[in-house]
């Protein structure tokens, strides 16, 4: 059997996969992907706002994943990547398509509640396509900036509802009410059963939600690159960010 097939066999028996990955020549991980050539179509929205040159940084992905953007941050000489996930199969898809890559990346497995146990910051964190997925969304944006990211954060997260931003004031009176109503007033849309066919997708921002979350754990917007992600920088944290030390380290 060829390197070829022998890859190709051996990612179809780790699928499915959500990642598609070219592994080698002609080969990716999930060719018939539901939406593309993703997150390649996605990447390349957003690349371009990442620097270009990670020689000497260190890079954690939360929720790695299939390793796709891991992957990415060593193709731009990132020192170390650090991929943590706490879904043992997606963790055996990035081992899997690092070693078919030649990528040295570890991989660990654990949540973002876990970050502490960790021991370290990094230069760069990503946080792509998580906090959807979490039941205490806040909670993780504040352990990231209390205990994961030394400087830039990478976040983008599925939205839905208004676009537009609001300006927001500082307070209101209580019985003002009106702001509530507005579409685009920040709001954090909670999923009680399932969506998508998905019962782990328990919250749905706005944008104006997004923006105002990211602020709120202590990340300034540097910029908003592709209508989901966002280049933040960590700032000092404002009052009421708490962070939690988890209970047990990633293995």
């Amino acid at each position: 059997m060829s390197r070829t097939d022998d890859l190709r066999t051996r990612a179809a028996a780790l699928g499915p996969w959500f990642h598609n990955i070219e592994i080698a020549p002609g080969v990716f991980t999930a060719p018939d992907h539901f939406l593309g050539d993703y997150p390649s179509v996605k990447w390349r929205g957003f690349a371009h706002a990442i620097p270009s040159d990670l020689s000497g940084r260190s890079v954690l992905d939360i929720g790695c994943n299939g390793g796709f953007y891991a992957i990415e941050m060593k193709r731009r000489g990132a020192a170390r990547v650090v991929g943590l996930d706490e879904d043992p199969d997606y963790l055996a898809q990035a081992r899997f398509a690092a070693e078919a890559l030649g990528a040295e990346i570890e991989f660990r497995q654990g949540s973002v509640y876990d970050v502490a146990a960790l021991g370290e910051r990094f230069d760069l964190v990503l946080f792509m396509g998580v906090l959807y997925h979490l039941r205490h969304p806040l909670l993780a944006l504040d352990l990231i900036h209390a205990h994961a990211a030394a400087d830039l954060l990478v976040f983008q997260s599925m939205q839905r509802g208004a676009k537009t931003v609001p300006e927001i004031r500082a307070d209101y009176d209580f019985f003002e009410m009106d702001h509530f109503d507005r579409p685009d007033y920040p709001k954090l849309h909670f999923i009680e059963h399932s969506y998508a066919g998905d019962p782990t997708n328990w919250w749905v921002p706005n944008r104006a939600c997004t923006e105002a979350m990211l602020r709120a754990a202590g990340f300034a917007i540097e910029s908003h690159p592709e209508e989901e992600v966002y280049l933040c920088r960590r700032v000092e944290a404002p009052y009421g960010a708490v962070p939690v030390h988890p209970a047990r380290p990633p293995e």
